[in-house]
């Protein structure tokens, strides 16, 4: 049996539409919410933002359907008693999902890590509304490279005292790995994944899609060859737009802590989710 799984955890907003009744509880209230979910609760939802990406993280599963590499877990604000609506279309949607949260209002952050889950996915970060436009069947994941795989303390040397410090730090320190970001245990599950098949026949394929440039994509090449995880493809871009080149790759999602970088993703009909980790994601302090 194989050591480790990737658990994936959704909401249900991301997981479905639910504009309709999120409308209600906003307008009306809780008790007009839970009666219209009870109303409608034999009423298919419709896909949301990430119900393809699900779809194609299930989809790896085919392959050895009795010692699955992934497990998706459906966290929820919804009440155990309004969220049969929402197992009901997991169920008509004939989606692999059995364990599941439902928190009554509360935060269910706190399940996130119960769970052991490695990414959560919720409407909160992805930025995209459009419907994905590939049709490979492939999952194709890119990440940003500071505050996202690795940690922000190079970014925070380039917004502290700008391009040319950060480039005389990455110089000096090309040799010694980066410390590892809030994704970088994500990426290693993938990485997990990948090497259970022949390289040309993996169903996941990585990209880093970073600003940084040369020479400062040394440190990047041998952080990822220490940390001894593979990633398909790598484009240091030197400050260009992302998003055409997201497109390009043909990302399915693509994580990044800075919004503009988001936006220029969906833009070119990517979906994109806003990390909000490192130094840019740093209220400033009140003067």
């Amino acid at each position: 049996m194989r050591k480790q799984k990737l658990v994936v955890a959704i909401s249900s907003r991301a997981l479905f539409n639910l504009d309709e009744s999120h409308a209600i509880f906003e307008t009306q209230g809780k008790e007009a919410f839970c009666r219209y979910q009870i109303d409608h609760e034999d009423e298919v939802l419709e896909a949301g933002y990430g119900f393809a990406l699900v779809k194609k993280f299930l989809a790896i599963n085919e392959s050895c359907p009795d010692d699955p590499f992934v497990e998706i877990v459906l966290v929820s604000q919804n009440s155990a008693d309004t969220g049969l609506r929402i197992f009901n279309s997991i169920a008509y949607h004939n989606l692999d999902i059995t364990r599941a949260a439902f928190t009554s209002g509360a935060s269910p952050y706190s399940y996130i890590s119960a769970f052991s889950a490695h990414l959560f996915l919720s409407t909160n970060v992805i930025l995209s509304g459009s419907s994905p436009t590939q049709t490979s069947n492939q999952l194709r994941i890119a990440f940003d490279g500071d505050a996202v795989l690795f940690s922000d303390e190079s970014e925070r040397i380039y917004q502290q005292r700008g391009l040319e410090i950060f480039a005389e730090n990455e110089r000096h320190e090309a040799k010694n790995p980066l410390p590892g970001g809030p994704f970088k245990d994500f990426l290693s599950a993938l990485h997990h994944i990948q090497n259970q098949f022949e390289p040309d026949k993996s169903p996941i394929r990585t990209a880093l899609v970073t600003a940084r440039s040369a020479p400062a994509h040394e440190r990047v090449v041998r952080t990822l060859r220490a940390w001894g995880i593979r990633i398909d493809e790598a484009l240091f871009l030197g400050g260009l737009p992302k998003g055409a080149f997201l497109k390009a790759f043909g990302a399915d999602i693509f994580f990044d802590d800075q919004k503009g970088h988001c936006e220029s993703a969906v833009a070119q009909q990517v979906s994109a989710a806003h990390v909000p980790h490192g130094v840019v994601n740093q209220k400033p302090e009140a003067e």
